[in-house]
C-alpha cells in the first residue's frame, strides 16, 4: 500500500511534468494538489526515509526523474535542527507529513538579507510552494525541540545535485554548494506489495 501511494505520486508528477507549455503558476497549482494528497495521511513513508540523525537534517531522495524534471525527497528534522538560509534556484512545493516545521522567507537588499513577512508555520497536511519568481530564499527550522519533524519536498530540477547558496543574513554573502543526497539507494517503488 505503502509504495503503491508514492508510485501514483511519482506516475501523476510525471505526467505533469511532461505537459508541454505549462506556466509555472498552473505548474505549481497542480503539484501542490499532488503533494497535498500525498501528505494527507502519514502512512506511506519508508522507514528507511525517515531516519533522523542528532548532528544534521536529513534529505532522503524518494524519486529522481531520470530526465531530471523533478525530485522527489523526504526532510526528516531531528528535534531543533535548521537549515541555514538558502536558495533553490527552481520551484518547489513543500508539503509536512509529521511535526511542524517554521520557514522564514528573505529578500536581497543592498546593505545583505532582510526577513521578508513573518514565519510561517506548516502543519500535517499542510503545503506551500518556492520558486525564483514567487520567493526563493529562506531558512527552515523544526518547530519541536523534542521531537522529529518530516516534510516532503518537491522540486523542478534534481535538488541533489543543483548548485545553489547559503547566504550571511548580516552581508548577504553568497557560499555555493550543492545539497546531495542522506541515502544511497531509494525506495524500489515496483516491488511487489507484501
Amino acid at each position: 500500500m505503502a509504495e503503491e501511494k508514492l508510485l501514483e505520486a511519482v506516475a501523476k508528477l510525471s505526467e505533469l511534468t511532461a505537459l508541454a507549455g505549462l506556466d509555472e503558476h498552473e505548474l505549481l497549482r497542480q503539484a501542490t494538489r499532488i503533494v497535498g494528497h500525498l501528505v494527507a495521511a502519514d502512512d506511506w513513508l519508508p522507514e528507511e526515509m525517515a531516519q533522523s540523525d542528532p548532528q544534521h537534517y536529513r534529505q532522503y531522495l524518494l524519486y529522481g526523474d531520470p530526465l531530471d524534471r523533478y525530485s522527489l525527497v523526504s526532510f526528516v528534522w531531528g528535534p531543533g535542527q535548521q537549515t541555514p538560509v538558502h536558495d533553490h534556484t527552481v520551484w518547489g512545493v513543500i508539503g509536512m507529513l509529521r511535526g511542524a516545521e517554521c520557514s522564514q522567507a528573505y529578500h536581497r537588499t543592498a546593505n545583505g538579507l532582510e526577513a521578508a513577512g513573518r514565519e510561517e508555520t506548516l502543519a500535517p497536511g499542510q503545503t506551500t510552494c518556492v520558486s525564483p519568481a514567487i520567493g526563493d530564499i529562506h531558512r527552515v527550522r523544526n518547530v519541536h525541540g523534542d521531537q522529529t519533524s518530516i516534510s516532503i519536498h518537491l522540486y523542478g530540477g534534481n535538488i541533489g545535485r543543483i548548485h545553489r547558496n547559503t547566504y550571511s543574513t548580516e552581508s548577504g554573502q553568497r557560499t555555493p554548494f550543492v545539497s546531495g543526497y542522506s541515502n544511497t539507494r531509494v525506495p524500489n517503488l515496483w516491488a511487489p506489495s507484501a
